[in-house]
């Protein structure tokens, strides 16, 4: 099996590295990453993995964020120019983190009629920004995430996804959803944790503020898309930072009530890949993650959080068919027998 990771990215660099690097030892074989216009250093570590013969670098200029437009592309160009079996697409700030085995043994086990899998997102929050490494920091992981649309938190559930490679595949934006004919997904089996470091310190998110995606006017911006963008505005991104910043005693009550939990696996994955020293071991030094198999007690609770998921895709599903029916009705307003009635 060849597995290959999309990647796009812009102004990155407090995270890129160490993304890559992780993957590459989790089971990808390859990286093919589009660089949105960085100017912070994460075009120079991209071509570092590209010299080294891990990535196909792609250069998109534009300042508009068409995520959906640019993933698919990347998709495609897995399919066809890579011939990878498997495709998996990531943020600079997600982490696929397999359930027992690594990221292709997992895959491994889908049965060949099923081309798409959801993993499942599990978000790790911000801590006070005291200059350490992300990874080193953020080890508070929300344990109860709201329903999407939920007003009172931008950390909600959600789906990323990964599917058998196709020509003709199309990404939503939010890399949430894949299709193409023939890759029917797998419901209601999350086997693929996403760990999720969005906010990571208040420089980072002062580059997020700056990113496109407002600047496309087809695109719909997520909730903590619109509120960054007001608090950059502002001159307010310090305080927007710090009003979701996890202090000791916001910990020590989340631990007792059940909503936090910590969580050091991506942590002490990191350090065996040389995040002390600052600079990543390449996947040609041989070294490899290894992923042990979950509890009894941890598969029960990460059941009943990834049973949101299952609500969300019924949501999907819905949606699918409004479209698929508001297609096909256009079709037919199209057609001759409607130009027909008209005349």
């Amino acid at each position: 099996m060849k597995l290959v990771m999309t990647l796009l990215v812009r102004d990155e660099a407090d995270i890129v590295d160490a993304q890559i690097a992780y993957h590459l030892h989790a089971g990808v074989d390859f990286v093919i990453a589009t660089d949105n216009a960085s100017t912070d250093g994460t075009t120079d570590l991209l071509e570092r993995y590209e010299r080294a013969g891990h990535l196909r670098l792609v250069h998109e200029r534009r300042d508009d964020m068409r995520q959906g437009e640019w993933v698919t592309r990347m998709a495609r160009m897995a399919a066809t120019e890579l011939h990878a079996d498997w495709v998996l697409h990531a943020d600079a700030d997600e982490f696929w983190w397999p359930r027992g085995g690594s990221l292709k043994e997992v895959l491994a086990t889908v049965p060949a009629r099923y081309g798409v899998v959801r993993g499942c997102w599990r978000h790790f929050l911000p801590r006070p920004d005291d200059g350490a490494l992300f990874s080193e920091r953020m080890t508070v992981r929300l344990a109860a995430p709201a329903h999407p649309g939920a007003k009172e938190t931008i950390f909600h559930a959600h789906q990323k996804v990964a599917h058998r490679a196709h020509p003709h595949v199309e990404i939503e934006a939010g890399n949430h959803n894949a299709d193409a004919p023939g890759l029917d997904p797998l419901r209601g089996w999350h086997p693929l944790e996403v760990l999720h470091f969005s906010f990571r310190s208040v420089a980072q998110i002062e580059r997020k503020a700056r990113g496109g995606w407002l600047r496309n006017p087809a695109y719909e911006p997520t909730l903590h898309q619109i509120l960054l963008d007001e608090a950059a505005r502002a001159g307010r991104v310090p305080e927007f930072y710090d009003s979701f910043a996890v202090d000791e005693d916001a910990l020590a009550r989340g631990l007792a009530d059940g909503t936090l939990t910590v969580d050091t696996r991506l942590r002490d994955a990191l350090r065996s890949l040389g995040a002390a020293d600052g600079a990543f071991v390449l996947p040609d030094a041989g070294h490899r993650l290894s992923f042990p198999r979950p509890s009894a007690l941890d598969d029960a609770l990460y059941a009943a959080e990834a049973s949101v998921l299952v609500e969300i895709d019924g949501v999907v599903r819905a949606e699918q068919r409004v479209h698929g029916i508001e297609a096909r009705l256009e079709a037919l307003e199209r057609g001759p027998l409607h130009r027909l009635a008209r005349r």
